[in-house]
């Protein structure tokens, strides 16, 4: 990427802004711990004055299944758990500041034990963590709104549907196999559809098998000019998904295996995003067809449209956050 390109790209990335999450970050650090946890029963008491009371239970028991009959060893919880006093910083630090954010309002002495980064395997020990697998066994992964300054990002996009490109765009890193660092099924999208006239895909890293696969980064308003978006899991979630469905361009993705706060295990294939093969045999087809039906690509991105609604409720999503954590302590915290 040229020097011009990279300057280009820092200021029109679309992205959010690091430094601002972190100043408030560390200002929310300087408010005193006692004064937080007496703030606490008033905002749990405001759910009993909303409309939406039950959309917020239904939410709450979705990312925290715990049950107090769940079996587990207790003694490694409490072996491997720190109090949220004892909480040592943890890397990325926006997982830390994230997780903290909501925790502060509890006890001190509560334990409970937090796992940063790409969480994509299933926990023995009930575990705060940003992801997990999609399934009915993940009542140990219990879900928080992590490092959502790179996952929580929705944009406000003015270009109609109907005057975009008539491609697919894919800009993203596929791994490299001397790294020992492969997204596999990154890998299999390239190796089938790199300089396909209809799909414009690039990984944003080198590659040494193929270096004419790389090519520079693409801002967010760049994106938008394409009617698809490729929206591919990584070593969990695809971080794009959420500013593509939020868009008037339509992600398009394999069947969704991993799931964060976003809850794309509750997404409907077909009805909020485009879903193509696990091995991309089908993707020409797809993308034709609803470059050829107009209005059924539209109903899907209002359909995307009204599923990104419900998480821009600044109020809300704190009371539900507050809500998985009260219910993730009582439970956990009472057998120790």
């Amino acid at each position: 990427m040229t020097h011009k390109r990279k300057l280009y790209y820092m200021l029109h990335s679309g992205k959010n802004s690091k430094m601002k999450f972190f100043a408030k970050a560390y200002l929310q650090q300087c408010i005193p711990s006692w004064l937080t946890r007496r703030m606490l029963q008033s905002k749990l008491r405001k759910l009993e004055k909303r409309s939406d009371r039950e959309y917020i239970m239904q939410r709450v028991g979705y990312y925290c299944k715990l049950s107090p009959d769940l079996n587990y060893d207790k003694e490694a919880f409490r072996q491997q758990s720190f109090s949220i006093a004892e909480q040592p910083v943890i890397h990325p630090k926006a997982y830390y500041f994230d997780a903290m954010a909501p925790a502060r309002y509890f006890d001190p002495h509560a334990r409970w034990i937090l796992k940063p980064g790409d969480v994509s395997d299933l926990q023995a020990l009930p575990t705060i963590l940003k992801s997990r697998p999609i399934g009915d066994n993940n009542q140990c992964s219990i879900l928080l709104k992590l490092n959502q300054v790179r996952h929580f990002l929705f944009v406000d996009d003015h270009k109609p549907w109907r005057e975009k490109r008539d491609v697919a765009i894919f800009r993203g890193d596929v791994g490299n196999p001397k790294d020992g660092n492969v997204k596999p099924n990154r890998m299999v999208f390239m190796n089938r559809w790199f300089g396909h006239p209809m799909i414009d895909a690039a990984s944003i890293d080198s590659i040494d098998d193929h270096p004419e696969w790389q090519k520079e980064k693409m801002t967010i308003g760049e994106h938008l000019d394409y009617k698809f978006v490729m929206s591919l899991e990584g070593n969990d979630v695809a971080s794009n998904l959420k500013w593509v469905m939020s868009s008037n361009s339509i992600a398009v993705t394999p069947r969704l295996t991993c799931e964060t706060w976003f809850m794309e295990g509750t997404l409907i294939p077909n009805y909020h995003y485009i879903e193509v093969k696990s091995d991309f045999s089908d993707l020409e087809e797809r993308l034709q067809y609803f470059i050829s039906h107009p209005d059924e690509a539209e109903a899907i991105i209002q359909h995307a449209h009204e599923y990104v609604a419900q998480f821009q409720d600044k109020k809300r999503e704190e009371l539900i956050s507050l809500l998985v954590l009260k219910k993730y302590f009582e439970i956990t915290n009472s057998a120790l």
